[in-house]
């Protein structure tokens, strides 16, 4: 147990940086703030490197398009070319189109308030569900937004994925959601699973977690 929270703590301190802090998002459980996660996890869904889709997701808060009405607002052409400023140029115009599409979902069923969705769902399959009706929202990026808003929507924790489970089981930590949430507090249980995704996404095991 000892070795297993040293290698926690180095994970967390060296890689322990959730995608949403990394695109600038103060994560908490109000409107604009679900909202962006949603729309970084719809670009992290892509096959797109995370950093390309981080600076996508940054160029789009940049650019004024931090709710969903405001994303619906924009023209379909200031998304591309806002997607285009952060690299995002393989997907830009499918995604310019459902980020559009997503943003007028959110504000017709949710009147732009993802609580909602957290207070219809019955529990994480649910949540899941509703969160796969967005355009461009699928089981990869339905995870990815559970796996970072867990912090905030703490009756989802401790949730952890495949990807999660895989990055767990190289550091030779355990793989059950309930026996990994057992090494740290639970305010550092989403930073943990941010550093085993970065882990399982690595093709080698990082030299100073070695």
């Amino acid at each position: 147990m000892a070795a297993s929270k040293d290698v926690v703590r180095g994970l967390i301190e060296r890689h322990g940086t959730t995608y949403a802090e990394q695109a600038g998002i103060n994560l908490r459980d109000t409107p604009a703030p679900l909202y962006q996660l949603l729309m970084l996890s719809t670009l992290l869904s892509a096959r797109i490197g995370s950093d390309i889709a981080v600076a996508a997701a940054k160029e789009l808060f940049t650019s004024g398009y931090r709710t969903p009405k405001a994303m619906r607002e924009a023209s379909w052409q200031d998304r591309v070319d806002a997607l285009g400023r952060g690299h995002y140029r393989r997907y830009d115009e499918k995604t310019s189109t459902m980020l559009g599409d997503g943003a007028q979902l959110a504000l017709d069923r949710w009147k732009g308030d993802l609580r909602r969705l957290h207070t219809e769902a019955d529990d994480l399959s649910d949540v899941t569900r509703l969160l796969r009706e967005f355009p461009g929202i699928g089981s990869t990026g339905a995870s990815i937004f559970c796996r970072e808003v867990q912090g905030v929507w703490t009756d989802l924790a401790p949730y952890v994925d495949e990807r999660t489970a895989k990055g767990a089981d190289k550091l030779g930590l355990p793989t059950d959601a309930n026996e990994l949430a057992k090494l740290v507090k639970p305010a550092d249980f989403p930073r943990l699973v941010a550093g085993c995704v970065r882990v399982a996404l690595s093709k080698n095991l990082p030299d100073d977690l070695r």
